[in-house]
């Protein structure tokens, strides 16, 4: 049996790097790339503490996780559009 396959995503270096580019990610369409091209099964974001918005940091249901449900359409993660 294979091991499973996680990811763990720094969440503000992901978007620095995004930005940078002129781009904005969605981050439903990411997951879904993650899961297709790397067969990851869960996905583990990780953002800093910001004081103020302490509701983020509890956790979630499952509906708000980042582990989204499978979506057929393959559309690349990145929008280059604002």
């Amino acid at each position: 049996m294979p091991l499973a396959n996680y990811a763990f995503i720094d969440s503000q270096n992901l978007n620095l790097a995004i930005r940078a580019q002129g781009w904005k990610l969605d981050f439903a369409r990411f997951r879904v790339y993650l899961r297709d091209k790397y067969k990851v099964e869960k996905a583990f974001l990780f953002i800093g503490y910001v004081s103020g918005n302490e509701r983020l940091y509890a956790v979630p249901s499952p509906h708000e996780r980042f582990t989204t449900t499978a979506r057929k359409k393959r559309k690349s993660p990145i929008r280059t559009e604002p």
